[in-house]
């Protein structure tokens, strides 16, 4: 059988950037070759594709967010840019190779078709609808939710909506506009204090790996709380927080009949599951499956479902709970679209804890958005 051609894209302009990197070098590696040829996609932090000279190696997120930090991955110019076609089209991606001088008439310009794509781009212009409405111009299969999938569950207000039509169980919030939190702050304030008793949660409504969140205790902590999401969003999300919560997720996988995983629990090495916690602090602990009743657990995997259909998902998403320990009410947090991908992940252990191997579900993954994109294939796109 032919190899299929699947460009694993990865990196992008997003605060998630080296997430990215670590999940993308587990894809590629786990790809079976007999099946499949990986052409790995890079898009660098300022938003440049490329065709990877070297593709990323680092299986541990943390590894990656050290060599960042001591300055060794820093992004050389691309030999060979990439630029996705996006009309429908036999090649999917036009490589343009620059000479020394970097002159556009010593340029050289090739094609190459891709049968599938693999986006591992975590956060803002990978994860929210923007990479996939381009994949849909091109009309190439990928894996993964669709525009409208993507882009309401990484607005987590948006996403809270959903849940509450579908009358999941959340914890209060409130919303809070940049511009209004920068012209009108005590009122933005004071309108909080008065419907959300401390603590509460505040984070950037369009944001993963906790970034930019933050607990706050008092008027002044969730002022600087406010102030420090600001600074990666221009909404952000005010949430009740839960005293000595449970943190449980589950895995979904699948189509239009999606199934889910066994549940896991997080032991956060600090107060709460940060980004420190996720990928600096060895002293975070994944229980899998977690320690639950069998009614707790079939709640569980039954609301992840639920929450799967809410937003419309497809592929695959892994959804995050909030246990209450006094009691043990569950309550939907969030569904991630593109979670973290590497084999020491939440999403690929808790496939793994329910029999099915990271080799497995990736093949299962690119299944599902190939037959994805034969399904779209059979609508009209003109008249008669």
């Amino acid at each position: 059988m032919k190899r299929l051609r699947v460009g694993v894209v990865y990196g992008g302009r997003s605060s998630e950037h080296e997430v990215s990197l670590a999940s993308a070098a587990a894809v590629i590696a786990n790809l079976d070759p007999a099946h499949y040829e990986p052409i790995p996609i890079a898009i660098d932090q300022t938003g440049r594709w490329s065709i990877a000279d070297r593709p990323p190696t680092a299986l541990s997120t943390a590894e990656v967010i050290q060599q960042t930090r001591i300055g060794k991955s820093g992004a050389d110019p691309p030999s060979l840019e990439a630029h996705l076609i996006a009309h429908p089209t036999k090649e999917t991606l036009v490589t343009i190779k620059r000479n020394v001088d970097q002159h556009p008439t010593n340029a050289t310009i090739d094609g190459m078709a891709l049968d599938v794509v693999f986006p591992v781009v975590h956060g803002p212009y990978g994860e929210d609808g923007t990479l996939q409405g381009l994949l849909e111009l091109a009309n190439v299969p990928y894996v993964g939710a669709g525009v409208l999938s993507s882009a309401v569950s990484m607005d987590k207000g948006v996403a809270k909506v959903l849940f509450a039509a579908r009358r999941l169980p959340i914890l209060a919030y409130e919303v809070v506009a940049g511009h209004n939190w920068d012209t009108e702050t005590d009122r933005v304030l004071d309108r909080i204090s008065k419907r959300l008793s401390f603590p509460v949660f505040v984070k950037p409504a369009n944001l993963g790996s906790s970034i930019g969140v933050s607990k706050a205790s008092s008027r002044s902590e969730l002022h600087e709380a406010l102030g420090r999401a600001r600074e990666f969003d221009d909404k952000l999300l005010v949430e009740a927080a839960l005293p000595n919560a449970r943190e449980l997720e589950c895995a979904v996988l699948g189509n239009e009949n999606p199934e889910s995983s066994v549940p896991g629990e997080i032991i956060p090495a600090h107060d709460f599951y940060d980004y420190e916690s996720k990928y600096l602090d060895d002293g975070s602990r994944l229980i899998i499956p977690a320690k639950l009743t069998d009614e707790q657990t079939n709640s569980v995997r039954a609301m992840a479902l639920e929450a799967f259909h809410a937003v419309e998902g497809a592929g695959m998403a892994r959804v995050d709970f909030l246990m209450d320990r006094g009691n043990e009410r569950i309550y939907l947090n969030e569904v991630n679209t593109i979670p973290g991908f590497t084999t020491i992940s939440m999403y690929a252990k808790l496939w793994n804890a329910s029999g099915l191997s990271y080799p497995a579900l990736l093949e299962r993954l690119i299944e599902l958005a190939l037959a994805r994109h034969r399904r779209k294939q059979r609508l009209r796109t003109s008249l008669p």
